[in-house]
């Protein structure tokens, strides 16, 4: 079970850096809310790579944030920093998703991107250590 485990982690750790791909296109073409959008499933797809290893997955997200928060922020495994980036990411999804008149800028796209590189390096580095 264990190596499968750490297989789905690392499966689910190619699909944030996919996500962080498409973000990047999305944003050299000016379409900034699906740009969020992307950068937003980058990094719930890293939380779910990690919390895979603890044989955890949610059908919502509010559950995959609250045991990546309970396992890995509150214990200092992950730096707890990386808590500022869900909240912001994920508030700029739901805006960029739901809010019909919400107008999504470079900066803020380009700010997000940004931090989900970081999230999802920080990801892949616990990984690295644990499957050594």
């Amino acid at each position: 079970m264990e190596g499968s485990l750490k297989e789905l982690a690392e499966y689910r750790l190619m699909r944030a850096k996919e996500m962080l791909s498409a973000s990047e296109g999305n944003l050299e073409i000016g379409q900034y809310k699906t740009s969020l959008n992307r950068s937003y499933y980058a990094v719930f797809h890293a939380m779910r790579s990690v919390n895979a290893l603890k044989n955890f997955d949610s059908s919502k997200h509010s559950g995959v944030i609250s045991f990546f928060t309970k396992e890995y922020l509150k214990t200092e495994i992950l730096e707890r920093k990386l808590s500022v980036i869900i909240k912001a990411s994920s508030l700029c999804r739901e805006k960029s998703d739901y809010d019909d008149f919400y107008i999504a800028g470079r900066e803020e796209a380009e700010e997000q991107l940004k931090n989900a590189k970081y999230f999802v390096q920080k990801v892949e580095e616990y990984l690295t250590l644990t499957n050594n």
